[in-house]
């Protein structure tokens, strides 16, 4: 019998080269208020600065160094409330998404940020719907696109933590491959290997569905025939075109089944260190990968997601026949060949695992794993990441 499930996605998404344009229709059905929110180098959205003022809108750019932190969307939600700001806007990587996201949540929600975010906080859903947020990617990997939380760093608690509630999914993404252009090959790395973690991870996991299937596989097939040229030094279009569906679709996946271990890993370490959300998860995925089919075929030879890993390594290599232990191996030589550093980079040690442990096991990523790792597993797991 086919099991329940429901899915959910932003309100309306706008796929294409030049799609950029159709920003200014989209949002003059909120009102002509914005609050532009974009990553550290502001002039990357000059060009949408431009487009919405010459179309009357009054814009008030918010800046996001780094990923963001709670106070930043505390900042965030001061300025938009001080330019009674109609409707929010996300422009740049994951890390602009996110905050615009928080911070539309909370326009118009009285009360402390605390009050909704899960581990740290109260956990409480909102009372009302968020200000309405458009989504515009720059880059090909996070997927925050089509997602319902925002991930938020709390420097004093060492974590990372969600804040999340359905109707924090855009209410409309815009997806323009020509926004990659420009990306550096090191960022395209780890980007990418973000969005095929989130693939990956969500077609393994214990609450896959249907439609998460599908997108998953479509994604992988496009991010492994084309990661490796859109990191070299001549991208062409179709590669940029294939990951930004790649990063979308993962989006959309993770967001309507959960992912993994490797994820379960990457909040405490970008909690506790300055190390970016994307290399983190591509240092992790090989060896998580490789731990988790092991634990699988020991405890649980029979299990479906053995031989979705075998699937898996098909779409992305397009190589058959496929076994299982192939997918950790093709992993690792796409790690090195993308000059992917290991978890010691960011400054983690051994000394460090047992708290990164403990707090892995608190977040949600981790409970869709599809097999309950043990301790010694998850320390062999940051060890070999190393």
């Amino acid at each position: 019998m086919m099991t329940r499930f429901e899915f959910a996605a932003p309100h309306r998404i706008i796929f294409g080269s030049g799609t950029l344009q159709e920003a200014i229709p989209a949002a003059l059905q909120f009102g002509k208020r914005a609050i532009l929110v974009t990553g550290s180098n502001p002039t990357r959205c000059k060009p949408l600065a431009s487009l919405l003022t010459d179309a009357g809108f009054h814009v008030a750019i918010f800046s996001v160094s780094g990923e963001p932190v709670i106070a930043t969307i505390e900042a965030g939600v001061e300025t938009a409330l001080r330019e009674k700001a109609d409707l929010v806007i996300g422009f740049g990587g994951g890390s602009a998404l996110d905050a615009g996201k928080a911070i539309a949540a909370m326009l118009t929600n009285p009360g402390s940020l605390h009050d909704h975010l899960e581990v740290i906080g109260r956990g409480l859903p909102f009372q009302h719907a968020p200000a309405p947020f458009i989504a515009i990617p720059t880059t090909a990997g996070t997927g925050s696109e089509a997602t319902r939380n925002a991930v938020l760093a709390s420097p004093s608690h060492g974590v990372k933590v969600s804040l999340r509630h359905p109707l924090m999914l855009p209410k409309v993404a815009i997806v323009d491959p020509d926004l990659l252009r420009g990306t550096p090959p090191n960022i395209a790395a780890s980007t990418g290997l973000d969005a095929i973690t989130q693939l990956l991870e969500p077609f393994v996991c214990s609450r896959t569905n249907p439609i998460v299937d599908a997108l998953c596989r479509d994604g992988l097939i496009r991010a492994g025939r084309s990661i490796r040229a859109v990191c070299s030094d001549l991208p062409t279009d179709a590669a940029r075109e294939d990951m930004a569906l790649a990063s979308l679709f993962g989006g959309m996946a993770l967001a309507n089944a959960g992912l993994g271990a490797v994820h379960g890993f990457a909040g405490p370490i970008g909690g506790m260190f300055p190390a970016p959300h994307g290399a983190v998860c591509a240092a992790l995925l090989p060896h998580a990968t490789r731990i988790n089919l092991r634990a699988l075929q020991q405890r649980h030879p029979g299990h479906p997601s053995i031989d979705r890993y075998a699937q898996a390594y098909a779409f992305l290599s397009g190589n058959r026949p496929a076994t299982p232990e192939l997918l950790p191996e093709w992993l690792v030589n796409l790690v090195t060949q993308l000059h992917i550093p290991g978890l010691a980079t960011h400054g983690v040690k051994e000394e460090h695992f047992p708290v990164l442990i403990q707090n892995a096991r608190q977040a949600s990523s981790m409970k869709a794993n599809p097999v309950p790792l043990t301790d010694a597993e998850l320390g062999e797991i940051l060890k070999i990441s190393l």
